[in-house]
C-alpha cells in the first residue's frame, strides 16, 4: 500500500520530532512504501501534493493548521473533497472533539459526565450553568494545555474576570470556564470502529508536583523547561500505570472512555483524558482524536501494555481505516 504521511508544519513542533521516522519504519515493517508530506500554511501546494501521485492511504497526523486547532477539521475535509482515504477521525468527529463546549453538550445530551460549565465571550453569555468555585478558566479550541496555566485556576470573581479578559484578548474566542474536579486524572487510549476497546490506563501522576498548587495538566506542567517554577511542575508530573486501582472501577472509567469515544463519532484511535474524585465520580475532561502516536507517548505506551507492540498498533489504525472504506 502506498501511504502518504501527513504532517502540518506548527511552531509548536519539536525541533527534532522522532514520531516520523518511527511511522515510517513500523509502516516499512508492515509492508508498507510511505512518503512524507510537510506542509505549512499553504493550500495550493497542498493540493497538488496530495494527490501527484495520488496514495492509497494518508496518514493524517494533522492537529493544526496556520498555527490554529480549531483548522485541524479543515485538513480532513480537504481529503474528503479530494476523495482520499486517511487516517483518523472524520471533519464531524473532530469539530466535536476539537471544540470544548460542543464536547460537553454532546457527552451531557448521552449522559455522560463532566464537569460543570458556563462559555461566554465579551460580556455574553452562551450558556451559564450552576457552577461553584474554584473554576478552571480556558480557550475551548485549543490543544496540548494552550492557555492552561496555573493562573487558569480562579477562587473568587475579579480572578475570573481578569483571567477571562486576559484569555479572551489573548485568544480572540469565547471562554470555557468550568469547575475545577479534583482528583486523579488518567488518559484513556481507544481504540477500533464497529468494535470499540479502551487500552489499558495511564495516570498522570502529581505526587511529585509542587506543594500548595492546583494540580492540573498546565502548559508548564506538559512543557516547561528545567531549572525555574515552570520546570518544577514539568518534573513533578510523571505519565505511570495504576496499581492500586480496582478491577471494577477500571473498568468504569474504561467504559465512559468508550462511551465518549463512540458520543463523539471518533474514528480509528483517540485519547480521552478523564479525572476520577475521591468519592470514584468519573469525569471527561477532553477527548483528543488524532492523539499524538510517538513511541513513547502515553497512548502507544498503553497499548503496548495491552499487546500491542508499535508495528502493530500502527498496522492497527492502518486495518481500522481501510476497512472503513471497504464497507
Amino acid at each position: 500500500m502506498k501511504i502518504t504521511v501527513l504532517r502540518i508544519k506548527d511552531a509548536l513542533d519539536p525541533p527534532v520530532d522522532p514520531l516520523l521516522d518511527q511511522l515510517d519504519a513500523a509502516l516499512a515493517q508492515n509492508g508498507h512504501t510511505t512518503r512524507r508530506l510537510a506542509v505549512d500554511d499553504s493550500v495550493e501546494p497542498l493540493l497538488w501534493d496530495l494527490t501527484n501521485p495520488q496514495p492509497d492511504l494518508v496518514f493524517n497526523l494533522a492537529e493544526s493548521f496556520r498555527g490554529r486547532s480549531a483548522l485541524e477539521s479543515n485538513v480532513a475535509a480537504l481529503l474528503n473533497l479530494l476523495d482520499l482515504r486517511y487516517t483518523g477521525s472524520s471533519p464531524t468527529g473532530l469539530i466535536l472533539a476539537g471544540d470544548k463546549t460542543l464536547t460537553k453538550k454532546v457527552l451531557t445530551f448521552h449522559g455522560i459526565q463532566s464537569a460543570k460549565f458556563a462559555t461566554m465571550y465579551r460580556g455574553q453569555s452562551d450558556w451559564v450553568g450552576d457552577i461553584d468555585f474554584p473554576l478552571l478558566v480556558k480557550p475551548p479550541q485549543e490543544d496540548a494545555s494552550l492557555g492552561i496555566t496555573q493562573k487558569s485556576v480562579v477562587n473568587d470573581v475579579k480572578e475570573l474576570l481578569d483571567v477571562i479578559s486576559s484569555t479572551q484578548q489573548e485568544y480572540q474566542s469565547p471562554v470555557l470556564v468550568e469547575e475545577f474536579i479534583d482528583g486523579r486524572e488518567f488518559y484513556v487510549g481507544v481504540i477500533g470502529n464497529s468494535r470499540v476497546e479502551a487500552l489499558p490506563l495511564i495516570e498522570l501522576d502529581f505526587s511529585k508536583f509542587p506543594a500548595g498548587l492546583p494540580k492540573i495538566a498546565s502548559w508548564e506542567a506538559k512543557w516547561g523547561d528545567d531549572g525555574d517554577e515552570k520546570g518544577a511542575q514539568f518534573e513533578g508530573t510523571q505519565s505511570i500505570f495504576p496499581t492500586d486501582l480496582s478491577e471494577e472501577l477500571t473498568k468504569k472509567i474504561q467504559q465512559v472512555a468508550v462511551d465518549s469515544f463512540q458520543a463523539l463519532r471518533l474514528r480509528d484511535y483517540a485519547r480521552i483524558d478523564i479525572r476520577v474524585t475521591a468519592k470514584e465520580q468519573i469525569y471527561v475532561i477532553e477527548a483528543n482524536p488524532n492523539c499524538y502516536l510517538e513511541q513513547k507517548s502515553e497512548f502507544a505506551r498503553a497499548a503496548a501494555k495491552g499487546g500491542l507492540e508499535y508495528p502493530s498498533l500502527i498496522a492497527r489504525i492502518v486495518e481500522l481505516a481501510s476497512g472503513r472504506y471497504s464497507q
